[in-house]
């Protein structure tokens, strides 16, 4: 067993990343005790590691566990990418202090991008939360893993690509998968499965070669990328214009009659650029 003590910057505001993972009733969390166990995959073996806050939103700590030594310099790494440790949030306040959202900044400063866990379970629970709400979108991903995916000290793991590839897609629509979702999910998995699709090369890659590369795959269009972009990769300045939470939450704090339209969202969002995926994030949780 080994543990690391991580210090961040403040305002570092770990119980709202707790409320906003447990959310999703795949992630084993616990808000009183303020911990998550992250599933991390590396070099292709499961490790669970623990990440717990010890200090306060001022003065963030944050003590990482896991049980084997040898990934520990890599599941450190893997966590401060995963919960954004090296970005300082003070920056956006500074940043978003002087914009048309200023007000929302203020309420929920110290919020920050927590990524998914690793890339595949991003691009999976995407596609699967494709146009549904979110709690049925939660309910299928919830099935989809506890059927197909595995369990490390009684901690979820998505589902390997070859797993998935090797189903059939009757098998999801009996979970209550439409059968175009099943064809999407099993079709991209198997083109990871077969490397023709590489997600770690993502990583290299320009946000718009990412999207040029993606929208190729039939299942993917343009908000599945930006929310890999966004969710995945941590790409800064992302702003998923058709996602129906944003254009709702900006509505609400314009005190719009209805949706704001493509060319509104153009011109409110001048102001928040280079952190519009922050902007994306605390439109999100004002109106949640």
């Amino acid at each position: 067993m080994w543990k690391e003590i991580i210090a961040t910057a403040g305002p570092y505001h770990f119980d709202r990343v707790l409320d906003r993972l447990s959310i999703d009733p795949v992630n084993f969390l616990h808000l009183e005790e303020k911990f998550v166990k992250v599933p991390l995959v590396i070099e292709e073996m499961p490790y669970v590691i623990r990440v717990k806050a010890v200090g306060s939103t001022a003065d963030p700590l944050f003590e990482v566990s896991g049980n084997d030594e040898k990934v520990k310099e890599q599941a450190i790494k893997e966590v401060k990418r995963i919960f954004q440790f090296d970005f300082p949030l003070q920056t956006l306040s500074l940043h978003f202090e002087k914009t048309n959202i200023a007000e929302i900044f203020q309420q929920h400063a110290g919020t920050p991008l927590v990524l998914e866990f690793d890339l595949y379970r991003c691009l999976i629970k995407c596609i699967i939360h494709q146009q549904l709400n979110l709690a049925f979108a939660h309910t299928l991903t919830e099935r989809f893993v506890t059927n197909f995916g595995y369990q490390v000290e009684d901690v979820w793991f998505y589902p390997k690509p070859e797993t998935v590839a090797a189903l059939k897609y009757d098998d999801l629509r009996a979970l209550q998968f439409s059968g175009r979702k099943a064809e999407y999910v099993i079709d991209t998995s198997r083109l990871i499965a077969e490397g023709t699709l590489n997600l770690a090369e993502l990583k290299m890659m320009s946000d718009e070669e990412i999207m040029k590369k993606l929208i190729k795959v039939r299942g993917i269009g343009p908000w599945t990328v930006q929310n890999l972009l966004l969710a995945g990769l941590g790409r800064p300045n992302l702003f998923p214009k058709a996602d129906i939470g944003v254009q709702k939450a900006i509505q609400k704090h314009f005190k719009l009659e209805k949706k704001p339209t493509s060319e509104e969202m153009d011109e409110y969002s001048l102001q928040w650029a280079p952190y519009l995926s922050y902007a994306t994030l605390y439109f999100w949780r004002s109106i949640e």
